[in-house]
């Protein structure tokens, strides 16, 4: 599978390589899921932050024995849990469709590698061995 940090640090050059191995990114849409996950990254953290903070206050209005106040914030830590698993599950599907963009994607050719379009154009950099001979017509397999 392709490494998504390649196309989280620098999606211009990626997108670039890709071309030599006629790979078209949509880096438009890439960079659009990228920020719907991100968002909804820090939102179920944030909503995770305000759930230990609530239950904070729950233990220490129960320890002031301010009932009212605990059976309250009670309420709001109950509420919490849907909006987080909601947030998971929106934030499992669109970590589904980058995952599916990335098992599409092709391998980058190194920098060094030359391009060419069919066999004609690849540059043969070395040979190892020598090539055998038959006594009969070879068959293309």
């Amino acid at each position: 599978m392709f490494d998504i940090n390649l196309l989280r640090n620098d999606i211009a050059a990626t997108a670039e390589r890709m071309q030599a191995r006629n790979y078209v990114i949509d880096t438009v849409a890439f960079e659009a899921l990228e920020a719907e996950r991100k968002s909804l990254q820090i939102q179920t953290q944030e909503l995770q932050q305000q759930r230990n903070t609530l239950s904070k206050a729950v233990g220490q209005a129960k320890a002031a024995k301010d009932d009212a106040k605990a059976q309250l914030l009670l309420a709001e830590v109950a509420a919490v849990p849907e909006k987080v698993k909601a947030n998971e599950l929106a934030l499992a599907g669109v970590q589904e469709r980058v995952n599916a963009i990335l098992m599409m994607m092709p391998n980058l050719p190194q920098a060094d590698v030359p391009i060419g379009k069919d066999s004609d154009e690849n540059v043969e950099q070395r040979r190892w061995g020598t090539r055998r001979t038959f006594d009969f017509e070879v068959k293309d397999h």
